[in-house]
């Protein structure tokens, strides 16, 4: 009698894992991995192991879906983000009731809905899969594998009668809450059609409206997002605050409705608060260069308002580490390497002048790339005047006040870019530059009346 297949979904060669600092290892070598760990772990469990890229070239799409629906038993390394791999667990959730089994190394974090399933954790300390390594991932996949695999599909699981006999009232029940949906998306668009100053007290009124009703987490979500795009003043901020305390807790307690609410404090004048909301988040969920770009923020603040020079070398520190932390996660978030220069500026240190104009460098790059690439980012312009103003550039930064101002941009965001402007202009060593700096300043400051 032939074997059963186990087929397997995983990256091959070696891949970087883009894995936060300390956390993790950088790179992992796939083909090693499958060979002294995975492989060896299929054939003790009585299945004969195959994985895509024994093919000569990558699979078509018929034969990969053919494989995926056949095989007996599929494993799916979740480790690093994959596209490939995460399309090829959706096709197999779907086209069979049984048999698809999540892998990853412990340090590992997952994206998207797929961070809600089981998943097998195994240990990786080194990436080349050195003997004591793949023994060891052996020993921690091998009985779960057995369990899991005669787990049922998600797909399976939620919708009932899948694929030929699902009830026709459950399909109607879910078509009406989709409808729903979608014309509370459509409420939506209209306020960001609003102007500006309609626009912040009708956000608010469509969240409590959502609230009328049984809260589910897209419709949490979604008002979040415009509450936050919508509010400028402390009030607003606080108004925030107080909606995500009265969401149920299970909403409550999503990433996306946390970290809103960190920020929320924060733009309310409560950053004590928000830093514990954020490394609370962090410690749970791990670090994103959002998270720590948030948290660097709080702690600028704080040092921008502490009253001793000790207070003030303590805070400028755990800004500067968490901006650095945040910019070292993707030098293409300019988010936290936005704020490095005119800190380090203001610290002092030995080489902290090489350092701003090193980051400088990087922050201007990756601006530039983002516009080239059309990014649709808000920031864009306000991160690149900033960058103008910390390289002494006047012209450019002239340019880009014009721009941002013409733009109508939120008050939040003037104030915010204010605030680093003037730390900058302060640096600026010749007067005849703190003089024209200071000049676009008052043009900014203008539209604040």
């Amino acid at each position: 009698m032939p074997k059963p297949i186990c087929f397997m979904i995983m990256p091959y060669g070696k891949k970087p894992t883009q894995a936060e600092a300390g956390r993790g290892v950088p790179e992992i070598d796939f083909n090693a991995l499958w060979d002294r760990a995975f492989a060896p772990t299929i054939v003790a469990l009585g299945y004969e192991p195959v994985r895509a890229d024994q093919d000569t070239g990558a699979l078509i799409i018929t034969q990969m879906i053919e494989r995926l629906y056949f095989a007996d038993l599929v494993l799916a390394d979740m480790t690093i983000p994959n596209g490939n791999v995460y399309c090829e667990i959706g096709v197999r959730h779907a086209a069979k009731e049984k048999g698809c089994v999540l892998l990853a190394a412990d340090w590992s974090k997952q994206l998207f809905d797929v961070a809600q399933m089981r998943t097998i954790r195994y240990p990786l300390v080194e990436g080349n899969i050195e003997p004591p390594t793949a023994q060891a991932i052996a020993s921690a996949i091998r009985a779960p594998i057995e369990a899991l695999g005669r787990g049922g599909s998600p797909v399976f699981d939620s919708i009932k009668g899948y694929p030929s006999h699902v009830e026709p009232g459950a399909a109607s029940t879910m078509k009406g809450a989709m409808a729903e949906s979608a014309a509370f998306q459509g409420e939506i668009r209209a306020v960001r059609a609003l102007p500006r100053a309609a626009r912040t007290s009708r956000a608010k009124a469509l969240a409590e409206d959502s609230c009328k009703h049984p809260v589910t987490a897209t419709t949490a979500l979604a008002a979040l997002r415009l509450l936050k795009d919508s509010a400028d003043l402390a009030e607003d901020w606080n108004w925030i605050t107080d909606f995500t305390a009265r969401l149920p807790a299970d909403v409550a307690d999503l990433e996306e409705v946390r970290e809103t609410h960190a920020f929320a404090l924060a733009n309310a004048g409560q950053p004590v608060q928000a830093i514990a909301k954020l490394e609370a988040l962090i410690e749970l969920s791990g670090q994103t260069p959002e998270r720590l770009g948030l948290l660097g923020g709080r702690y600028k603040r704080l040092f921008a308002k502490a009253s001793t020079p000790a207070e003030r070398l303590m805070y400028l520190s755990k800004s500067i580490d968490a901006y650095e932390r945040g910019m070292e996660l993707d030098l293409n978030e300019y988010y936290c390497s936005s704020n490095l220069p005119r800190l380090y500026r203001q610290r002092k240190r030995k080489g902290d002048d090489e350092r701003a104009r090193s980051v400088s460098t990087l922050v201007v790059a990756a601006c530039e790339r983002a516009r080239k690439r059309g990014l649709a980012d808000e920031w864009l312009r306000p991160t690149l005047l900033g960058a103008a103003f910390d390289a002494g550039d006047y012209d450019k930064a002239e340019e880009l006040a014009e721009d941002i101002v013409s733009e109508g941009a939120a008050r939040r965001k003037l104030e915010s870019t204010l605030s680093d402007l003037e730390s900058s202009v302060i640096l600026v060593g010749d007067k005849d530059g703190r003089d024209r700096l200071g000049a676009v300043l008052e043009r900014i400051k203008a539209t604040l009346g």
